[in-house]
């Protein structure tokens, strides 16, 4: 269906914008826009996954949920976002870039504010926590909005660069929450506002920390960013109802796309939302049989067994997987996205059957828990760096495959669907059991290799990308 434009007054929107031809072409513009609004993308990220970052705490705090409890409240931010992105991704035609990234920034505020609050005294009632949790899901829809209208500043040339940047430093942020928010609760000069809490740690001494200060040093920048798109940005005149945008379901290529993205950025977010809780639960404070002991023997597994703090640890897969995004991103520029898309799907069968037989920790000794804890962790960082090459891959495929507009909608459909990871993964480790769920991905993962071998990635393919 032709795109409708029409032209727009005011100095927000450009009067024309066509980025392949090269001598038009304003250049700076559209780094300006990808730096800005990779920045508030960042902080995006941060607000989404500020919860995971406090949850796995909030019983040493002084709480007493009950794992399920504490799964379901993790896996909240992953539904929400999923939910949101369904709103974000018909905003760009409709606001235009700067509109959408001044709101959404500002629209951040409120579910961190409201974690800074909560976190102080273990006092709200869980519904109260799930409702925090659900409003950080802006952050994770907050990139359906801003990749597709970011592509709309790009030549299809420099899109694999361009939104493999905004997506791998936007996915840092889930690595600078997770690495940060140990360093910063121990500061108290930082702590402007609210109480000191106590934390008590099996075999640690308690320790005075200022939970708050995770949260709220990020407000700040929240208002920065939504300063520099409003007085920075433009908005490209390229406008489509919603009715015209759903032209995107038509296209069998929408929905194959759909599948490999969910085997990409779903098991990112999925796992990034999840890594610590499942570490504290396999390996550390949530396995009764490690912390608690059931007997002498146990008591001197206990005694031997280095409790692993899941804080020193949880930060290292986001990080893997947005630095394989940004790497890979020039790469796929080069070559194509196809066939790395076929290699993070072989990656990551090869990688999860390697993690498996980790999820059952072996008790029966401090070597066995010791040796099981490293094929745990190297295995997941593995499924991390095999899904974030394939989160770059993806994102080069897209704009190869559909037209301009089209393109921007199909990321926006995607990146929507694969935004329920966290949650479709909480829903899968507590009903299904780590083992079995990590089995179905990898049926999911050779289905996605078929698909793009058969489509995209072979000779004489129908859609080479």
């Amino acid at each position: 269906m032709k795109t409708e434009s029409k032209p727009r007054t005011g100095g927000e929107w450009l009067e024309s914008w066509d980025p392949e031809n090269a001598e038009t072409w304003d250049k700076p513009l559209a780094w300006r826009t990808l730096w800005v609004t990779t920045f508030a993308l960042f902080l995006a990220f941060v607000a989404w996954f500020l919860p995971s970052a406090l949850i796995p705490k909030l019983n040493p705090l002084g709480y007493s949920f009950s794992n399920n409890q504490l799964y379901w409240m993790a896996a909240m931010p992953g539904l929400s976002a999923g939910l949101f992105r369904l709103v974000w991704m018909v905003l760009p035609p409709i606001m235009g870039t700067r509109k959408m990234v001044t709101v959404t920034s500002l629209l951040l505020i409120f579910s961190t504010l409201g974690w800074g609050v909560r976190v102080q005294e273990p006092t709200a009632p869980y519904w109260e926590l799930m409702v925090l949790a659900f409003l950080a899901g802006i952050g994770g829809g907050a990139f359906s909005g801003f990749m597709p209208s970011t592509s709309y500043f790009f030549p299809k040339s420099k899109q694999g660069t361009a939104l493999g940047l905004q997506a791998g430093l936007g996915n840092f942020g889930v690595s600078a929450v997770q690495l940060l928010t140990p360093y910063f609760i121990g500061f108290s000069a930082l702590a402007f506002f609210g109480s000191t809490q106590t934390i008590s740690m099996p075999g640690k001494p308690a320790q005075d920390v200022w939970y708050q200060n995770a949260a709220f040093i990020w407000i700040p920048l929240m208002v920065l960013a939504s300063v520099l798109a409003w007085t920075m940005l433009k908005s490209v005149p390229v406008t489509a109802n919603i009715r015209q945008q759903f032209d995107i379901f038509a296209n069998r290529d929408t929905w194959l796309m759909t599948l490999l993205y969910i085997m990409t950025f779903g098991t990112f977010a999925g796992l990034a939302a999840q890594f610590g809780l499942l570490m504290a639960n396999l390996y550390g404070v949530g396995n009764a049989d490690i912390v608690s002991g059931t007997g002498a023997e146990a008591q001197v597994l206990v005694d031997d067994y280095a409790v692993p703090d899941v804080v020193k640890f949880v930060f290292l897969g986001p990080l893997v997987g947005a630095g394989a995004r940004v790497l890979f991103a020039p790469i796929t520029d080069r070559t194509g996205g196809a066939i790395w898309t076929l290699v993070s799907g072989l990656g990551l069968i090869v990688s999860i059957a390697v993690t498996i037989p980790a999820l059952t920790p072996d008790t029966s000794s401090a070597a066995s828990l010791d040796r099981g804890f490293d094929q745990f962790l190297w295995g997941m960082l593995a499924i991390f760096l095999f899904a974030g090459i394939g989160n770059a891959s993806t994102f080069k495929q897209m704009p190869m495959i559909f037209e301009r507009r089209q393109a921007g909608g199909v990321i926006g459909w995607t990146a929507a669907i694969a935004a329920f990871g966290p949650f479709f993964f909480g829903v899968g480790v507590t009903t299904l059991g780590p083992t079995l769920f990590f089995s179905i991905g990898i049926v999911w993962a050779v289905m996605c290799v078929v698909i793009t071998w058969m489509r995209y990635a072979r000779k004489g393919a129908p859609k080479p990308s």
